[in-house]
């Protein structure tokens, strides 16, 4: 069996027209246009770059896109105040602080502070457990990009075993409880799951986001299974830098029944997902229908 590719790239292109084709519509229909504001602390320049992209990405779809860039030392207090004033800004409707922040910076603290219903990002605490409640909540884009994907793969999911392996707040647990409002009968396994190769090979879904390079060979997939790899590795291999997923790509192509590739697979629907997000919280906060097909 050779698996078929989810291009999570090319899935991700048609969410972006989604999403800008629902801005045309709030623009045109309501005089509204959605805001996004992102917020960087330090000179991280992997974050630059994210966050670049995301300002790109924002402005291609019709949005306003706003950026605070804040020096690496500056005081949690001052942070906090420009969440306060974005919370109040009535432009923006959904409010990003770039994570990892600077050591001294309480993360739980200044996530915590923006307003639940403008966290695009979904990692403030009443969006955990609103979403866990089975309550409609702003979900943490990556897990929601792997939602979207096996529903366009799939159709239902219901009744179907999914393992998803590593139990982190941003993907691992809130991707368990998306499975379960889809009706999946789920496994969260991690690093101290007895017979961790038996328990995937039981799986139909597969959702590999533990964070070690090609930790899951081919051999522990079920034939015909659907591989989701959020993983994003950068491992020296023949002398030069190659980025590689939590799952031996090779090895479980061979057995799977559909594999997202790394890089091109998940990765891509991180950002497309955040947007999409800022659309729909454009739409809670206005009190109109929320969009189709970018939600859970």
């Amino acid at each position: 069996m050779t698996a078929k590719i989810i291009d999570g790239k090319a899935f991700a292109a048609t969410v972006r027209e989604k999403v800008a084709g629902h801005v045309a519509r709030l623009k045109e229909e309501h005089g509204i246009t959605p805001g996004l504001a992102v917020v960087l602390v330090g000179e991280d320049p992997a974050s630059q770059v994210y966050v670049r992209s995301k300002g790109k990405q924002t402005v291609e779809t019709g949005m306003n896109s706003y950026e605070h860039k804040l020096d690496a030392d500056t005081s949690e207090a001052d942070l906090l105040a420009v969440v306060e004033k974005l919370n109040n800004d009535p432009a923006v409707h959904g409010i990003l602080v770039q994570l990892p922040l600077p050591r001294h910076l309480n993360e739980d603290l200044i996530i915590n502070s923006i307003a639940p219903e403008k966290d695009v990002d979904g990692f403030h605490i009443s969006n955990v457990g609103l979403l866990g409640t089975g309550q409609k909540s702003m979900v943490p884009c990556t897990p929601l990009g792997c939602l979207m994907m096996l529903r366009d793969y799939h159709g239902s999911l219901s009744g179907m075993d999914a393992v998803v392996i590593g139990r982190s707040n941003i993907v691992g647990k809130p991707m368990a409880q998306l499975l379960l409002g889809d009706s999946c009968t789920v496994t969260i396994a991690h690093s101290r799951t007895k017979d961790l190769p038996d328990v995937v090979r039981r799986a139909d879904i597969v959702v590999a986001a533990v964070g070690r390079p090609e930790m899951v060979p081919g051999d522990w997939i079920k034939e015909g299974a659907t591989v989701i790899d959020v993983g994003i590795n950068r491992i020296e291999r023949d002398g030069k830098n190659k980025l590689v997923g939590d799952v031996d790509y090779a090895s479980c192509a061979e057995r799977a029944g559909a594999i997202t590739p790394v890089p091109g697979g998940v990765g891509p629907m991180t950002i497309a997902c955040l947007l999409a997000n800022t659309v729909t919280a454009c739409c809670r906060a206005n009190g109109l229908a929320e969009p189709e097909g970018l939600t859970a």
